[in-house]
């Protein structure tokens, strides 16, 4: 079954929230104190404690400082939920949320706009074959991310309060010196992104994962393919102007070099082969 959203959809979202016992999905990449406010109301008591939240979100740096995202949002969410998982992804711009019974994908974001003041409009499924493929496809596509611990991301509120205070201060002044600050303190909140990301582990296994994700989803490939599919995800990860040292870990144009590493890697272990120009799952 499928139903069409509009203005009022916050009662589908807040019915799809309550139903949600066990597991809930949320991918947005805003989110507001009332946003969070509006989870904790509306959340089924059971998923407190013996359930799980996922939440994917985009944290960075221009989100923050525009005020489109309020990271202490999820600072919130670690006090209120027992199991809550955090994730990262550049460039996300999916608002989907999913319970076991249904999933609502919407141009809503979880943020008093998206729910109150704005014209949004999306669709609720109830369909379980197609809800158990949403949920697949988010779960696959958040794990790609970097997943936050509650000390990281109270260390990156920090740093983005700093963000915040500047950033204003940069907006009202000509002084040179301070957007030279701001522009330093952007490059420390994307290093802090970049090192979460890869934490206890190395760039090939975030490229690994990727490339099975992408094999999976879309069959046998050419490395170019890969290439650009891996770049889109990974934009963070792919530059291909900037060379940065972050802990040891080179990254900027040595990227396509880890990505070729990693292709090799998988193919010796017998996971991955190259049939003609194209790459396929064993």
């Amino acid at each position: 079954m499928y139903f069409t959203l509009q203005k009022n959809w916050k009662e589908s979202l807040s019915k799809l929230f309550n139903e949600s016992k066990d597991e809930l999905i949320i991918s947005s990449p805003y989110i507001s104190e009332f946003g969070a406010n509006f989870i904790i109301n509306n959340a089924n008591k059971n998923l407190f404690q013996q359930g799980k939240l996922r939440f994917v979100t985009d944290l960075s740096p221009k989100n923050i400082y525009q005020g489109s995202t309020d990271p202490n949002c999820f600072k919130f969410l670690f006090d209120h939920f027992k199991n809550f998982e955090l994730f990262h992804l550049p460039q996300l711009h999916a608002k989907v949320y999913v319970s076991n019974i249904q999933a609502i994908i919407t141009s809503g974001n979880i943020t008093a706009g998206g729910l109150l003041r704005n014209f949004e409009y999306g669709i609720r499924i109830s369909d379980k074959k197609i809800v158990k493929l949403i949920k697949q496809d988010i779960s696959n596509f958040g794990e790609l991310g970097s997943r936050f611990s509650l000390p990281e991301i109270d260390n990156y509120c920090k740093v983005s309060e700093e963000i915040k205070i500047l950033f204003k201060k940069k907006e009202t002044s000509i002084k040179k010196e301070l957007t030279q600050k701001f522009n330093a303190l952007i490059v420390k909140a994307n290093d802090e992104l970049i090192f979460t990301r890869i934490k206890g582990d190395a760039l090939h296994a975030t490229f690994e994962k990727t490339i099975f994700y992408l094999l999976s989803k879309y069959g046998a490939l050419e490395t170019q393919q890969l290439h650009n599919h891996i770049k889109e995800i990974h934009p963070d990860l792919c530059d291909d102007n900037i060379d940065r040292v972050i802990d040891g870990v080179r990254f900027g144009k040595k990227w396509k070099h880890a990505v070729r590493s990693t292709q090799q890697h998988l193919k010796k272990k017998g996971l991955i082969e190259l049939i003609g120009t194209k790459w396929k799952l064993t």
